[in-house]
Formats: structure tokens, sequence, C-alpha cells
């Protein structure tokens, strides 16, 4: 088991319902593929710079242990999930 931290930005224009169920999706996805060592949500923030003409964002962070091949799915799922403005992995190991 590999620490790994993940941070993502969620879209707040799909309204609460659907950015708290996003949220709630990849807690439980990370849950399922690893182990979570703590998990917090910072809501809702301004962005330092537009994207996609979006000025505000909902940021999740979540610290924890999984398989090394679990990452390379994390981000594929980012990548495919409509709302996901931003995410970052990153490998607290490696130096």
């Amino acid at each position: 088991m590999v620490k790994y931290e993940v941070m993502f930005i969620v879209n707040p224009e799909l309204g609460e319902e659907a950015v708290k169920s996003t949220v709630e999706k990849f807690k439980a996805l990370i849950e399922a593929n690893g182990t979570i060592e703590e998990f917090s949500e910072w809501g809702k923030r301004t962005l330092k710079y537009p994207i996609n003409d979006i000025n505000e964002g909902y940021y999740a962070l979540a610290l924890f242990s999984a398989e090394p091949t679990f990452p390379a799915e994390l981000e594929r799922i980012f990548r495919i999930t409509d709302g996901i403005l931003r995410y970052l992995v990153i490998n607290k190991e490696e130096k």
C-alpha cells in the first residue's frame, strides 16, 4: 500500500445535491479501493483564475493508502466525470 493525496474541485453550478453526490461518489470509490486516512471538504471557494468561465469551485481533499495501480484508475474516472473542474493525485512517498 502506498500513501496518496488527492484534491479535486467540483463545479458548484451543478447544484448542491449534485455536488454532494459527486463528492460522496469519489469518497466511496477511494474507500472501496484503499483506506482513507483523512477526508475533508473545504467547501465553495473562489478560484484563483476562471476555469471554463467558472469563478468558484467546491474543494475536497483526501489522504489515503492504496495499491499503486489505483491512482491511474482514479484519474481516469475524474476525466470522464461531468462536473470535475480540476484534480491532482500526489504520491506522498516519492521524493
